[in-house]
């Protein structure tokens, strides 16, 4: 028998609320029809998440409750503050430091309840000091393997998001992530699906979530130039994609990640969900899901 669905789980991520209070920015989610929020730790901190204290981690939690949602995980891992953290860096010492700051990342998400952490970051994986793309990835496996227990213990998944060359060179496509997660083999290592990052892969989208499925545990959506749902095509242009998560019964997050902040996070928030429910009501109905 196939295993109950109950929809999608839409969340959206709070780059665009920040400087807005922590509650404020719940409110806001939950009142425009969400279910999760996604954290970029780099809003909420000055120097680094360890300033984020047990008791605040705990009103956190009681923010999102009271606004009916939910952490739906972490992404933005490495980005400033703190300053300099590289995965791929031949400086043992600089990898050593981010990937102690890394641990501290997991257990914030735990503490959050949150169930994956978006390992997308370029500037904090791309090839440094002459090394080769090769050389590069086998770091980051390598410190991968290292925090696999600490995020399983967690129950945190880390997500390897593949990224265009535009972006960074080291891991451009899913098939350059699922060697990575076989050649690991943990659990806690997976990757997830994100329109916008496709710029390297040859087949459509739901070609792509078809094929890599059992290791796709989050997904990520806006218009493929970045901005807000509705802003451009996505509402046809996606629907074939959504169909298929439907028919696989996908029960991970599918969080709206947007780049362009100028419309401001209600606009952001209220139009893309209108959006998000004009492609779910188009979606076919089988097998009773």
């Amino acid at each position: 028998m196939a295993p109950k669905w109950n929809g999608f789980k839409y969340a959206m991520c709070n780059e665009s609320m920040q400087g807005m209070e922590w509650r404020e920015q719940c409110n806001l989610v939950g009142k425009a029809g969400y279910k999760g929020i996604e954290i970029a730790p780099f809003t909420l901190v000055k120097e680094g998440v360890e300033e984020i204290s047990p008791a605040c981690r705990r009103d956190m939690a009681t923010a999102m409750k009271d606004a009916c949602i939910e952490c739906a995980g972490l992404h933005w891992l490495l980005s400033p503050p703190p300053q300099g953290l590289h995965v791929t860096t031949p400086d043992a010492a600089v990898r050593m430091r981010s990937w102690k700051y890394f641990r501290k990342l997991i257990d914030f998400c735990g503490d959050l309840s949150g169930p994956v952490m978006v390992f997308g970051s370029p500037k904090g994986r791309n090839t440094l000091g002459g090394i080769s793309v090769a050389e590069a990835t086998k770091y980051w496996a390598e410190g991968l393997a290292k925090v696999a227990d600490h995020a399983q213990g967690r129950n945190v998944q880390i997500l390897i998001e593949p990224l265009g060359h535009n972006q960074t060179d080291v891991v451009n496509t899913m098939g350059d992530t699922i060697k990575i997660v076989q050649e690991i083999n943990h659990p806690a290592i997976q990757t997830m699906f994100d329109f916008h990052n496709t710029l390297d892969e040859t087949d459509p989208f739901h070609v792509i979530i078809e094929k890599y499925f059992s290791h796709i545990h989050h997904i990520h959506v806006q218009e493929m130039d970045g901005k807000y749902l509705g802003s451009g095509n996505g509402v046809n242009d996606y629907g074939q994609a959504f169909q298929s998560l439907k028919d696989l019964r996908f029960n991970g997050w599918v969080s709206l990640e947007v780049f362009d902040f100028s419309p401001g996070p209600q606009t952001i928030a209220q139009a893309s969900m209108s959006t998000l429910k004009k492609i779910d009501g188009k979606l076919d109905v089988k097998d009773g899901v």
